[in-house]
């Protein structure tokens, strides 16, 4: 079968690898669409030290079942189907409690580190375990379903949350998952929300997608006119780019006994303002993946309640995929998410 593989850091070719062999509880899917993650993105230089050459990645994918181990009984060939990017055990205490994302034995598609190494779905083919499949609606396409992934994480960002009705909410970043957290927020009964970016244009998206209003996250007047706007700061920000200037505004626009959740980590450590969240008394809470919030992410693409056809950017075959991770690498402006067709 042909596959996307990182041959070496920043460097890709299509090639011809093995068919996946598929075990007694899992299934061979046909990779109908699949989605450049930013983390495969960030990852393709080496910096996050979890894509380590050769490694097929892909993780946001979606196909059509063609073959099943001898031990799959609720699943057949022709299911159109998804799948979490995350591989669970199933077993252990925080699987046995729901909290799969946290997983003891954890495994990610597409991740090839220190611990361990797994191929994901930048391929023609993918073999996953049947626990973690997730059947499609009609009204679901496989591109739309190919971004289940995304809305996944900021669902779960918002379920970690509380947020009273009428809160004002602030979200930093409106990349890919910032503008899905925008679009999640609007059916959450929020009060205003307000989206923090260097660039306009994902600004102008954040403003069309549901923001109320929109802020220079570099304005040096920035805390004072979110404060002066909103009583005081808003009640939550989350944080959808994880480094220290976008964690340190966030933080700066929040009113006293606030909420950040953090989703992105771009860095692995940050300069941390300890005093100022212990003296304001704000609420912190990491939010990791997500936990089994698929089937309502379906629900909410099905129902058209969030629009996910409108982060689009590009489709292509996959035997362009090198060339579509230079241009997300170069941060292209306009490019949001780029879907491939690895059986075009």
């Amino acid at each position: 079968m042909k596959a996307l593989v990182m041959t070496e850091y920043r460097a890709f070719a299509c090639q011809d690898v093995p068919m996946p062999e598929i075990g007694a509880r899992e299934v061979l899917i046909k990779v109908m669409a699949c989605g450049i993650c930013g983390s495969d993105v960030h990852g393709m230089d080496g910096s996050t030290g979890r894509r380590r050459p050769p490694v097929i990645m892909g993780h946001e994918a979606a196909g059509v079942i063609a073959r099943t181990g001898r031990d799959v009984t609720a699943w057949q060939v022709g299911d159109r189907v998804t799948f979490d990017s995350t591989v669970y055990c199933g077993e252990c205490g925080f699987c046995r409690a729901g909290r799969i994302n946290l997983c003891d034995n954890r495994r990610v598609l597409g991740v090839s580190c220190a611990e361990y190494r797994r191929d994901g779905a930048f391929a023609e083919y993918v073999a996953v375990p049947q626990h973690i499949l997730y059947r499609l609606p009609e009204q679901v396409s496989y591109d739309q379903a190919a971004m289940v992934e995304a809305l996944s994480i900021a669902v779960h960002a918002v379920e970690r949350t509380h947020i009273a009705i009428g809160d004002h909410v602030a979200v930093v970043g409106a990349g890919m998952i910032g503008l899905l957290l925008i679009q999640v927020l609007r059916q959450r009964g929020c009060g205003r929300i307000l989206a923090l970016d260097i660039e306009p244009d994902k600004l102008a998206k954040a403003s069309g997608l549901g923001a109320d209003e929109v802020y220079d996250a570099k304005a040096p007047d920035l805390a004072a006119l979110i404060g002066a706007a909103t009583g005081g700061g808003v009640a939550v920000v989350f944080d959808a780019v994880g480094i220290a200037a976008s964690v340190n505004t966030g933080l700066s626009i929040l009113r006293k006994g606030g909420t950040m959740t953090l989703v992105g980590n771009l860095a692995a450590k940050i300069d941390f303002p300890l005093q100022a969240v212990v003296t304001r008394e704000i609420r912190l809470n990491g939010s990791c993946a997500s936990a089994g919030e698929y089937p309502a992410c379906l629900e909410l693409i099905a129902s058209g309640r969030i629009d996910v056809k409108a982060l689009i950017s590009a489709t292509d075959r996959l035997a362009n995929g090198a060339a579509w991770f230079d241009r997300l690498y170069a941060k292209e402006p306009g490019l949001t998410k780029v879907i491939l067709h690895p059986n075009d």
